[in-house]
This record gives structure tokens, C-alpha cells and sequence, in this order.
């Protein structure tokens, strides 16, 4: 398991003289071999900058910084696979934030790279390759002239084409999950927002949020154009917008108008279900769907990061019980970062929340984040690090009827995935 580090000038290298190491949390450890698969199609692999790796000497045995102007280096995986340790290495400057981005382990062994990983949903769906940039350029110039006065597809044509976002292009393609924001507002103050920081933050946001709020009408024509297959998604809720059921008038209006013309495909809501009231209209015009974002289940956790404005992680929880009530299929997408989602009382917490409101998927999404920052934000651990295997295996234990993922399903797709997972927990 030799250690990967980088150059200066970014060229990738294995060093002869030292094996590689892991961190979870601030804890640096060893790399177990089932910790371990083949790098992924479609990760990156990226320098950490004001970074040194850090790796045990093979000669001597000893922990230590790697000498010379080299930078340690981490993965960033694609869709479908779940990180289980970060890199090991030391700031030159801690003053630095680094990118944010879900750094892995990375190592070189058997004349390949590895990374510590587990795959935790089929990555097909969100394989890059499957978005062809010729016929994303095509769609997105018909559809803006199409629909020419509809500034949401102009903002979205932004977010395919610069940002490369899977789920815009999605939009353009009519395919799988596609994109429809409606919000420019925000209800949270979350520390690693990717589409708005203070400007005291010292995290660029990587994206820009929408500036204007859509009429229905706009939003009814994203909606119908692409809910056209039965397995269609169309989500409110995206990276480039604030919290959507803010704007709860305008998604119930289309919702109702588009239920009305098609029962085709599914209409999701990806959100922070703070505002439970808002959550209740929205889910009574016919809502299919609904992913609610948390990093935690425990109350100074959770506020430490998403600084929530006018509710309470109790609020969230009454919106999830209400979804699921009225028949709608609930998930979380769980922010997770090793040495914080595997402590022993975040555990506990999120098995209780789960049964507590019928949750039928948690889709693991590994937190874009600089560590140190992270850490020194939220509360010291209460209680034993069981790592993040063990934390999964926890969960498949306790929770058998829940789905562990990593992207929203259809319900069929779910019912495939929940059966699947019975299974092989009978075999096992």
C-alpha cells in the first residue's frame, strides 16, 4: 500500500518509501485491505494544496510527515460509492481552507490505485458518460428556443454546460432526475453551502445561486417536459437554489396544474423540511417524493451546521412523520464524514430517527468539506469511534427495511433495491 503524493506542478507519483496511511476524523490510521476497492470510473483524483502527506516509513516503522515540496493527494469519487477514511496529511499553512470537495483515501498497490471506499449504489445512473456534451448542447439549444421567455432554462443551460451538473443536464436529455429550482432564499445558514457564503466565510462557493423567483408557469413548463417516461424524477431542491418549500405557493400551484394534465413519473422535493407547515401543502398537492437533508440526528450537531433560522431539528422530524403518513416515500441525504457519522451516539441517534418516521432510504453523501474547519465547528465525541464499516454494517443490522444509497429511487427502483438488501441480510 505505498503512499500517492503529488508535485508541485500537480504529476502524481507513489513513494517507494512509505506506506500509506489514513484519517478518520483527526485521528490518522491504518488502511485495513477490505477497506479497500479499485478506484472507480469516474473519480478524480486531486492535489490537496498547502497539504504533506503523511505515511509510515517503510524502513523504520515510524509515523512522519513526508519530506520535500510535495502535496498529499485524495479522491473524489462519483456517484454510488461511500468514503471511509479521508487522506492523512498536515497543513503547511493552517490558515488555508482547503476546497469543497469530499476528499478519500487514496493508495497505490498491486500497480493500481485504491481507494477507501464502499460502493453503496449501482453508479450507472450518474456515470458521466452516459451525458454526451454533443447532445446536451443540441437539447440545451432547443429547448431555450422552445421555450424562450423561460428563464429557468436559461439558468439551467448555465448550470449543464459550466458547471457540468448531471442533474440540469438531466433536464435538457429528459432523463432520470431532472433539475427544477425555484428558490433564490434560504432558511439555514449551512457552513459548507456550495451556492451562497458570507463573504467573511473564507469558502468560495464553487456555484452561483438563481437571482429570481420563476413564475409557475415556468415552472410547470420544466415540469411537463420532462415528466414524460414513467421513470422520469423532476426535483425541487437543487445546489444553485436556497431551501424550495420557502417558495411553497409556487410549487403547490404547479404541482396541482401539472397532476392535473399527467400522472406521469414522480415530482421530488429535495430540502431541509424545516418549515413543516410548508412541508404539509406541499405534500398534500401531490408530492411523490421527498429527500431532507441533515448532517445529523442530534440537536448541537446539526444546529452547528446548518444554523437553522426559525425551526429546529424537531420540526424536520414532524415533516418526514407528515410525508410519510400521507404515502409519500422519505429519504435523508445524509452529509458523512469519517470519525463524525461513525461515532456511537450519532449512531444511535439516526437508527431512532429512522424508525421513528418510517424511512425508507438513507442515501450516504459523502460532505464536501475542509476537515479541520468541520471538526473544530461541531461538538467532541460523546462516546466509542466505530468506524464507518462498521457503522453500515450497524445500520443493514438495525434497520433491515431501509435502503442504504446514494441517490433518489423511483419506487420500483426502491422496492428492487429493499428486496435485494433482504436478501443478502437473511444469507448473512
Amino acid at each position: 500500500m505505498n503512499l500517492v503524493y503529488a508535485d508541485r506542478d500537480g504529476n502524481l507519483f507513489d513513494h517507494p518509501d512509505f506506506i500509506a496511511l489514513g484519517r478518520n476524523g483527526d485521528m490518522v490510521t491504518d488502511i485495513m485491505e477490505d477497506e479497500l476497492i479499485p478506484l472507480p470510473e469516474g473519480a478524480t483524483l486531486v492535489s490537496l494544496p498547502d497539504t504533506r502527506p503523511i505515511g509510515i516509513h517503510a524502513e523504520t516503522g515510524e509515523m512522519r510527515v513526508v519530506p520535500g515540496e510535495v502535496c498529499a493527494v485524495g479522491a473524489l469519487l462519483p456517484q454510488g460509492f461511500t468514503r471511509l477514511l479521508i487522506p492523512s496529511y498536515a497543513k503547511t499553512d493552517k490558515s488555508k481552507l482547503l476546497p469543497l470537495f469530499g476528499y478519500t483515501a487514496v493508495v497505490w498497490k498491486d500497480g493500481a490505485f485504491y481507494v477507501a471506499a464502499e460502493q453503496c449504489d449501482d453508479p450507472e445512473l450518474w456515470n458521466p458518460r452516459n451525458c454526451d456534451p454533443n447532445e446536451l448542447e443540441l437539447q440545451v439549444k432547443h429547448l431555450l428556443k422552445e421555450y424562450s421567455d423561460n428563464r429557468l432554462y436559461q439558468h439551467l443551460s448555465n448550470c449543464a454546460l459550466e458547471y457540468e451538473c448531471l442533474t440540469a443536464s438531466n433536464t435538457f436529455l429528459n432523463r432520470w432526475e431532472g433539475a427544477v429550482p425555484v428558490s433564490f432564499s434560504c432558511n439555514a445558514g449551512c457552513f459548507g453551502c456550495i451556492s451562497e457564503q458570507p463573504d467573511d466565510s473564507g469558502f468560495p462557493a464553487p456555484q452561483t445561486r438563481m437571482n429570481f423567483k420563476p413564475t409557475v408557469d415556468e415552472v410547470v413548463q420544466v415540469m411537463m417536459e420532462h415528466l414524460k417516461h414513467p421513470d422520469s424524477i423532476i426535483s425541487f431542491g437543487q445546489g444553485c437554489e436556497g431551501e424550495p418549500s420557502t417558495q411553497a405557493p409556487t410549487i403547490i400551484q404547479a404541482i396541482r396544474r401539472v397532476r392535473e394534465q399527467t400522472s406521469t413519473g414522480f415530482i421530488n422535493i429535495n430540502t431541509n423540511a424545516g418549515l413543516t407547515d410548508h412541508i404539509r401543502g406541499i405534500v398534500d398537492a401531490g408530492l411523490d417524493l421527498m429527500r431532507v437533508s441533515t448532517i445529523s440526528a442530534l440537536d448541537d450537531h446539526y444546529n452547528a451546521y446548518y444554523k437553522p433560522r426559525g425551526y429546529t431539528l424537531r420540526n424536520v422530524e414532524k415533516s418526514l412523520r407528515y410525508a410519510a403518513d400521507k404515502g409519500v416515500i422519505t429519504s435523508i441525504n445524509y452529509l458523512i464524514f469519517p470519525g463524525v457519522t461513525d461515532r456511537e451516539e450519532e449512531i444511535e441517534a439516526m437508527i431512532e430517527l429512522a424508525r421513528r418516521t418510517d424511512l425508507k432510504l438513507i442515501q450516504l453523501r459523502n460532505l464536501n468539506i475542509d476537515p479541520e474547519s468541520y471538526l473544530q465547528l461541531i461538538p467532541k465525541p460523546q462516546g466509542e469511534l466505530l468506524g464507518m464499516k462498521q457503522m453500515l454494517e450497524i445500520f443493514r443490522q438495525e434497520l433491515p427495511g431501509v435502503v442504504l444509497g446514494s441517490y433518489t429511487h423511483t419506487p420500483d427502483s426502491l422496492l428492487r433495491r429493499r428486496e435485494k438488501d433482504l436478501q443478502l441480510h437473511r444469507l448473512t
